[in-house]
């Protein structure tokens, strides 16, 4: 029999020590494959969502409310600001392009969202079927949007009040849809889009009582959130801080506030590491102890294999290769496991309509999985294999 079968026989000769280092050598590495996938597609997200935006520009609050709700449409707004200030800022001499983002509605959960056809084209998303809106009430949705309802260009739908799927349907007021656009892999996969004056007209319908409240209606209409982007980046040394300090509005700076929520993000990711790495640890101590005892308890085996014509080099061998077979069912079950908790958050995450994650992706960082394991066993295994190694087959012979 082959060294490597045999010491896939030898491994399953103690089936409960075996499955107890295989389970902690697989919930190590699952944890740190959980945080690579997890990491990786969290700072995916927020690069290609960020992208090109400059400062996002809201209603007094927090700045970090502004950001999650406004470029990734997680979180509430903190309220809405003044057209007329929208549109001073969009002429002030260090704003290259403004567009504006009206909240407040949503269908089946998905966030209707009124703004300009700039939108579309910051992100570069182009039209699957159909087209864009040209009309107030015209409607186009995020290619998730439309898989997750089954509508269709052509189709008519009703949005509810608020951010969620349980609020009271604006029933007068049905959008129509005009077109589905493209995976992006962006934010607007998961976003209604239509022109700002369809999320006016649907407001002002619902809380004008005649035709004098829908004049004076107008006349404050308001906008939640404007992404901008600057024509010199020498603008962010003081635009932001004239807007927090001479306005009624909140100015908040992307990079800023994503980087402070990635270090609030890091401390939970190091905290996974940490119980990765402690498990791999207390694996790695358990095979040390198993293949010690091992070595002990099979010291007529190996006296047999020695008269058997077995060279020192070829006992050490059978002892490491069980444990790099450990290692290797332990590098399969590991990467197993955390490609389907992430999967699972993933999934948790699209019913919430936060932030896409997916388990069917592999990041280059995922190679060193197999060698942690590798390393761990063969760490683990080296006295005791050190220790078949140099016992003399007379001495072997004796303990009989």
């Amino acid at each position: 029999m082959s060294t490597i079968a045999l010491a896939f026989r030898y491994l399953w000769s103690r089936p409960l020590a075996a499955l107890l280092n295989l389970l902690l050598l697989t919930l190590g590495l699952a944890a740190i494959t959980f945080v690579l996938l997890t990491s990786e597609q969290i700072d995916r997200a927020f690069e290609r969502d960020l992208a090109g935006i400059d400062l996002v520009v809201g209603a007094k609050g927090s700045p970090m409310q502004l950001i999650l709700a406004g470029v990734f449409h997680i979180d509430v707004p903190p309220g809405n600001i003044r057209l007329d200030d929208v549109q001073e800022l969009a002429r002030r001499p260090e704003v290259a392009k403004l567009i504006p983002l009206s909240l407040g509605d949503a269908f089946r959960g998905y966030r209707i969202v009124g703004t300009t056809r700039d939108y579309l084209a910051h992100y570069r998303v182009a039209l699957a079927h159909g087209q864009a809106w040209s009309l107030p009430m015209d409607a186009v949705l995020g290619a998730q949007v439309a898989q997750a309802t089954g509508i269709k260009p052509g189709d008519s739908f009703v949005g509810s009040h608020g951010l969620g799927a349980s609020g009271h349907e604006h029933g007068n007021d049905p959008y129509r849809v005009t077109g589905v656009l493209a995976p992006c892999g962006c934010v607007v996969d998961r976003l209604i889009l239509t022109a700002t004056e369809s999320v006016w007209q649907v407001h002002e319908k619902s809380m004008a009582a005649d035709e004098e409240d829908r004049k004076a209606l107008q006349a404050e209409r308001e906008v939640t959130i404007a992404l901008i982007t600057y024509k010199s980046p020498l603008a962010a040394a003081s635009f932001p801080r004239w807007i927090n300090s001479a306005t009624d509005m909140q100015a908040a700076a992307p990079a800023i506030e994503v980087s402070r929520l990635l270090r609030m993000l890091g401390v939970g990711s190091e905290v996974l590491r940490g119980v990765g790495a402690v498990l791999l640890f207390t694996a790695g101590l358990s095979v040390f102890i198993a293949f010690w005892t091992a070595v002990r308890e099979r010291r007529a085996d190996l006296a047999m294999l020695r008269m058997l014509g077995a060279t020192p080099a070829k006992v050490a061998a059978l002892l490491l290769c069980e444990a790099l077979w450990l290692a290797l069912l332990a590098s399969v079950l590991g990467l197993a496991v955390g490609h389907g908790l992430t999967a699972l958050v993933g999934y948790l995450l699209e019913a919430q309509r936060s932030l896409p994650m997916t388990g069917r992706i592999w990041v280059p960082a995922e190679a060193w999985i197999p060698g942690a394991a590798f390393a761990v066993a063969t760490l683990a295994a080296l006295i005791p294999v050190i220790s078949a190694y140099r016992v003399d087959v007379a001495q072997l012979l004796n303990t009989r």
